[in-house]
């Protein structure tokens, strides 16, 4: 998931304090000669409220194990998101098979206006400031990818001056 993003600062999960978010909980059924074979899959956002944030997808026959497991999977994927002022510093696109999200900065005191997984991305990453749109698919797995899509595009001012070779005030000034 983390491979063609330019700028992606992977996070180590040791002496960070991170809280947990189930995004979805969904029961697979598997139809044996025996019966049915009843199997879960969970989705789980994992972030510290301040930047750091990453998602886990675990399977097993039961709920508690299938949370474990996609907990365990998303510290594995933890990423640093710029952050401004506790909203983002300028708008994205993001796509992931069939949803598409949009996250746009707000002024401060608006709150979170985002839908369902997107939310629960948005506030594991410690946004608190932000308008979104969530179009095409709803399904959770896929819009929780096209979050983290949008988010790892995103640029801070100070990344974009490095870039170009140029000052902060430049980058603002033209």
């Amino acid at each position: 998931m983390m491979q063609g993003y330019k700028n992606v600062e992977r996070v180590k999960p040791s002496g960070l304090e991170l809280v947990d978010r189930l995004v979805g909980v969904q029961r697979v059924t598997k139809v044996t000669k025996g019966g049915r074979a009843f199997g879960f899959s969970a989705i789980v956002v994992v972030g510290d409220g301040n930047g750091v944030v990453g998602h886990g997808l675990g399977k097993s026959k039961d709920v508690s194990s299938a949370i474990a497991k996609a907990v365990e999977d998303a510290k594995k994927n933890l990423v640093r998101i710029p952050i401004l002022e506790g909203t983002l510093p300028h708008e994205q696109k993001g796509k992931f098979g069939g949803a598409k999200v949009f996250i746009k900065p707000a002024s401060a005191g608006t709150g979170v206006i985002a839908g369902g997984a997107v939310r629960a991305v948005l506030e594991s990453v410690g946004v608190h400031d932000v308008l979104s749109k969530s179009q095409g698919s709803s399904n959770p797995h896929n819009a929780v990818k096209a979050t983290f899509n949008a988010l790892l595009q995103l640029r801070s001012a100070s990344e974009i001056a490095k870039q170009r070779g140029i000052s902060l005030e430049k980058v603002f000034n033209g």
